[in-house]
């Protein structure tokens, strides 16, 4: 019986594989002893060390199936040659003789050799075997009128007998299948894009019973802007500030509305009432004629933004207003934080958006005092900026608030001679006080007529004045119950003056730079609901070259970085449906409304939705809409329109579920669950929801059994089992007695607000093997022209080779594994020393070294931490920390704790973990 094909229509970019194993005559590993110019590129001998194929993580034949071959729908990876030592220091055991890890089915593909299985399994849930369906652009409208269109078909995989490939973490979610017809054109860009709207199913329960039954959530993972700048990430603008809008619901005109009477009204696909179309829809006011409406974007595009007319805005666009407080206490001129906070803003004028040349900056300084500085402007015959300062921090007040915000366009040269000489003024400091508190009222006096963002960048804990902190860490506590309370906030202060700052439209960002305790968990609060960032770098010196070139790189991005003011986030939805709870850094202004006095571009939100009635309409629309000013004065509204099939079936559901977005929905949840209960109960609520899901999964569909010791789940839920475990083993989560508390509550900073591919990554992180390579790795790809990543390895010690160099990377920090056996012309050839024991350890910068495999390796590491090829906006550099396998211990178990499928400190294998998930859903 031939296997029956799956109902995925093919994905652009996915080639469709064929089923089973790879066809021995086309393996991509070369036949021992072949000569080495059959693997490509022909490669210098290594110190007359013999090569050999079939060993190392990326080899086909070592026991991790390729990202290619009959794994998945990637294309076949062609085997390098590797840096090895002989076959002895492998442990013995011949590599050819290893058994190779059944690959997993690429879901849209059946296992072959389960066909019968699955048919009856199929049978026991009421389904026929499944047919393959076009997508719906090829499908007959016929067809179509006969049956509504098939959903994705579940496609049962057993978690046990075929491991985990981490290839399955990059699959596309399941496809969103519509009936043909759902758009009024038939635009490839009418549903929005998985990069900046993602739902958690991309089949909708028609009933809340339904959703209760599949214990699955529903919810949103919106992330509006997927670069940091609108150049690099362009979309349709409609400039002609016709905006048609529903007259009930406030929904914006997309797409999926339909067209009534001839074409002069239009029916709402959220709430069904017909509305007039604006005369001036179809036409264009810059040509002086009648438009052609099929090429309007706003009916084409699901993601679009429009210039709005005035009656969008309660006061006039304001300005972009930075105020810098910079802490000039002892720990931060010594540790040359002021200095290089100075030079990077006068380096990075140039690049801080000012396109309508009205930006203004302001700078407190921070020490027991406050120091405010009036800069004159330009033309004004002084260059001397003055500097006041005011020792009341109780109720601290405004010298002359005249000049002490500048525009940028008018004082830019007075502002360079004013940076220059910060520097200086405090380098014989002894002050050890910080009065950071004191110094945000003030700032927030300065800018609340105008908003903004407060920029703060400080070394040591607020010790003085308004908001004072005390040392609380207590390392006794550190891994016991009592530890949860370190992770709240110890000062009332932060929370009800974020509220304040959120209402005039200030915006707090935080720049942490401690080497002792700082309480990332108060100072994170500013942030939290004002729509900023926190950003934690312990232990900072800028006597490291590392350090002081991340921060200068980082901050120079955080700069330049285009922010919309004054914004809202409002989620609408076909009628019962309703957003219910809103996870990321905002104020939450009303039910339905997010606040955000700047709204960043690195940043994403998840919303819960709830169903309230029964779903009756066979496709459901959800819409985002978020109204901003930009950084040149110019209010717009940046609209996302995402259309979902809905279903009665549970099977649909599970086979339509999206793994990613699901874990993304659950890592906000862990968090809040954090805060408000504490470390443990949120890991065995994260414990409690996977065995809930495989449980309802066994019983409901995989008709109860579970048979020969295997454990179901859908194909296209396979990674959700490690990432749950990847979860709870995060720095954020980890049950460990050795995390500072300041780590912690910056690691679950980073785990409510990074966008899904980079949060995905910080959970479970990358990791490549460097010393066999394919040979087109860390090369440009000839039709894309970005660098190609070698292929992905599971995280597991048990892939590590100890001839080998691997990268391990999680987005935040890089680390360069260097396996105890590693030969001596691998170690010169990439960090260009010839002996292992010269080699610099922890922190560092690669080298460049005169070779073609040197420069290979730094493309690879370079390219991992590109953010913009993933799709997101981020500022984040991360350290490379060159690791020994036989050196610094404290380096190498930090290493390790990325190796998320070992087991580790007080947490279990991925082995473990599914045999406890097993044992649990059994019984």
């Amino acid at each position: 019986m031939s296997a029956p094909q799956g109902d995925y229509p093919p994905q652009e970019g996915y080639a469709q594989p064929a089923y089973g194993s790879p066809d021995p005559a086309q393996s991509p590993v070369p036949p021992q002893g072949a000569p080495l110019a059959q693997a490509g590129k022909k490669k210098r001998t290594y110190a007359g060390e013999a090569f050999e194929f079939g060993s190392g993580a990326n080899a086909a034949l070592g026991g991790q199936p390729t990202a290619g071959g009959a794994y998945g729908a990637y294309p076949q990876q062609a085997q390098p040659v590797a840096y090895q030592q002989p076959a002895p220091a492998y442990g013995g055991a011949d590599p050819s003789q290893m058994q190779q890890a059944p690959p997993a089915p690429a879901y849209g593909h059946q296992a072959s050799g389960s066909i019968s299985g699955m048919t009856q399994q199929f049978g026991a849930m009421g389904m026929s075997e499944p047919h393959h369906v076009l997508p719906p652009q090829q499908q007959q409208p016929a067809a179509a009128a006969q049956r509504p269109v098939q959903l994705n078909t579940l496609y049962p995989t057993d978690l046990i007998s075929q491991p985990f490939n981490v290839a399955e973490l990059d699959y596309p979610p399941p496809p969103i299948l519509l009936p043909p017809g759902t758009s009024v054109f038939p635009s490839p860009e009418a549903n929005c894009p998985t990069k900046y709207m993602r739902s958690t199913l991309n089949a909708v329960p028609t009933t809340n019973s339904l959703l209760k039954k599949s214990k699955l959530p529903f919810a949103l993972v919106i992330q509006p802007y997927a670069s940091l700048h609108d150049a690099e990430d362009p979309i349709p603008v409609i400039s002609d500030q016709v905006i048609s809008r529903c007259r009930r619901c406030r929904s914006y005109i997309n797409p999926f509305v339909t067209f009534l009477d001839h074409g002069h009204r239009w029916r709402c696909n959220m709430c069904n009432l017909t509305n007039d179309v604006p005369q001036a829809f179809d036409w264009d006011s810059t040509l002086q004629k009648p438009a052609d409406r099929s090429l309007r974007s706003d009916l084409n595009h699901s993601m679009v933004e429009f210039i709005a007319p005035q009656e969008y805005m309660v006061r006039p666009p304001q300005p972009l207003v930075y105020t810098f407080l910079i802490d000039v206490s002892y720990a931060s001129v010594t540790s040359g934080l002021l200095a290089t906070t100075a030079r990077t803003i006068k380096e990075s004028l140039d690049r801080i958006p000012n396109a309508d040349r009205r930006t203004r900056l302001g700078f407190i300084a921070v020490d027991s005092s406050l120091h405010f500085f009036s800069i004159p402007r330009d033309n004004s015959g002084s260059s001397e900026p003055r500097m006041l300062v005011i020792s009341d921090l109780d109720e601290p007040f405004l010298p002359t608030p005249n000049d002490l915000l500048v525009t940028l366009s008018e004082s830019r040269e007075n502002i360079e001679i004013f940076l220059d000489k910060l520097q200086d003024m405090y380098q014989d400091t002894q002050n050890s006080g910080c009065a950071m508190g004191s110094a945000l009222q003030a700032g927030y006096k300065l800018i609340s007529p105008v908003g903004g963002k407060m920029t703060v960048l400080s070394a040591t804990l607020p010790n003085l004045g308004t908001g004072a902190l005390t040392m609380r860490e207590d390392k006794k506590v550190l891994g016991t119950s009592k530890e949860s309370s370190l992770l709240q906030t110890a000062s009332a202060f932060y929370k009800s003056f974020a509220v304040e700052c959120s209402k005039a439209q200030v915006s707090v960002d935080m720049f942490l730079f401690s080497s002792q305790y700082q309480d990332v968990a108060s100072l994170s609060c500013l942030p939290r609901y004002t729509g900023g960032q926190t950003y934690f770098e312990p232990g900072w010196s800028a006597t490291r070259p590392e350090d002081a070139m991340k921060f200068a790189r980082q901050f120079s991005d955080y700069l330049s970085s285009e922010i919309g003011l004054e914004a809202v986030l409002r989620v609408r939805a076909t009628t019962g449906l309703r957003m219910n709870t809103f996870y990321g850094n905002f104020f939450n202004r009303s039910s339905d409304l997010c606040a955000f006095p700047a709204f960043p571009r690195d940043q994403a939100y998840v919303v819960e939705v709830a169903i309230d009635e029964t779903v009756t309409k066979p496709v459901v629309c959800l819409q985002a809409a978020v109204l901003h000013t930009t950084c040149n004065g110019e209010r717009r509204i940046r609209v996302l329109t995402l259309a979902l099939p809905s279903t009665n079936n549970l099977a649909d559901i599970y086979a339509s579920a999206d793994q990613q977005a699901v874990a993304t929905f659950f890592s906000h949840k862990a968090v809040e669950r954090v805060l408000s209960s504490g470390l443990e109960p949120a890991r065995e609520a994260l414990q409690a929801k996977m065995i809930e899901l495989l449980t309802t999964y066994r019983k409901e569909l995989a008709g109860g059994s579970v048979s020969g010791g295997g454990l179901q789940f859908p194909a296209n839920l396979r990674g959700l089992p490690v990432l749950f475990l990847a979860l709870i083993k995060n720095l954020g989560l980890r049950k460990s007695a050795q995390i500072p508390t300041d780590m912690r509550s910056a690691s679950l900073c980073l785990l409510s607000t990074l966008p899904l591919p980079l949060l995905i990554q910080y959970i479970y992180p990358k990791l490549y093997s460097l010393h066999d390579m394919p040979d087109n790795a860390g090369f440009s790809d000839p039709q894309t022209g970005e660098i190609v990543l070698p292929p992905a390895t599971n995280l597991s010690s048990g892939r590590l080779v100890s001839y080998g160099l691997y990268l391990i990377d999680d987005g935040q920090t890089q680390f360069l594994w260097v396996g105890h056996q590693a030969v001596p012309q691998l170690i010169e050839d990439v960090f260009g020393v010839p002996d292992k024991s010269q080699l610099r350890v922890g922190k560092s910068t690669l080298p460049e070294v005169e070779n073609e495999y040197n420069q290979r390796v730094r493309a690879v590491i370079e390219k991992s931490r590109d953010h913009k090829s993933k799709g997101a906006g981020s500022i984040i550099v991360p350290h490379l920390y060159v690791v020994r396998e036989d050196g610094e211990p404290g380096l190498r178990l930090w290493a390790q704790t990325m190796l998320v499928e070992d087991r580790a400190d007080q947490s279990v294998s991925l082995e473990q973990w599914m045999t406890t998930l097993r044992e649990k859903v059994v019984q």
